[in-house]
Parts: C-alpha cells; structure tokens; sequence
C-alpha cells in the first residue's frame, strides 16, 4: 500500500532514515569492537562458533544499511528534481512513499533490534 506524503514529510522522513542508518552503523562497529574484547578474553571453540556468526551478521547489516541508504537518497534525489523542474507551489504537492521502501525501512529496524538483543545476551554469558 503506498502512501502519499507532502513533498517537504517525505524528504525529512528520509533524512531522519538516513541519519538512523548512520547510528546503526557507529553502533555495529561498536559492536565489532566488543567481540574482538570477547576474543581476546576467551578464545574456546564455542565462543568462536558464536564469535564468527556475530562476525558475518554484522557483516550483512552493514551492507543493507548501505542498500538502506542508497534506496533512500534514490528516492530524495527524486524529490529535489520534482522540485527543481517546477518549484512553483512544491510545499504542497505530495508524492507516493513506496511501501516497499516503508517496509524494507521497518523490516531492517526488526531485525536489527533482534540481533543487538542476541549479541547482548552473548556478551552477558561470556564476561
């Protein structure tokens, strides 16, 4: 289902989206940090198993941030030609928000949350 948006709500929201990604991102590196502490500490078989599953998903989610990111610019850089074509009234001309684009946006969100969770939980049993 799409939904339409002034121009102006759609750039912000995606701007806000983008900056989100940006923490996203400085928080997985942060995470990368604490599981090379995690290795340096205790370097047994099962903590490594877990080490390099936590390796390779943080090594995807930095890749669909920047898909994320990309996807999101895409659409902006829509906008800002919409509105350099014809600036005339742009404040209130609305647009489609592509629902695949919302739910890419929330799916990535769910996901996320999820493995900040798991990693915890890691971190908690291995300290």
């Amino acid at each position: 289902m799409e939904s339409k948006a002034h121009l102006n709500e759609v750039h912000a929201n995606l701007i806000n989206w983008v900056n989100e990604l940006k923490f996203y991102k400085d928080e997985v590196k942060t995470f990368q940090n604490r599981l090379e502490e995690v290795v340096k500490q205790n370097n047994k078989p099962e903590i490594m198993v877990e080490v390099e599953h936590f390796q390779n998903q943080f090594i995807r989610q930095n890749e669909v941030i920047d898909e994320l990111k990309h996807d999101f610019k895409q659409v902006d850089n829509q906008i800002v030609s919409n509105v350099m074509s014809n600036p005339v009234a742009s404040d209130h001309r609305t647009m489609e928000m592509p629902a695949e684009l919302l739910d890419q946006h929330d799916t990535f969100i769910k996901i996320y949350k999820e493995l900040k969770l798991d990693f915890e939980k890691f971190l908690a049993k291995t300290y």
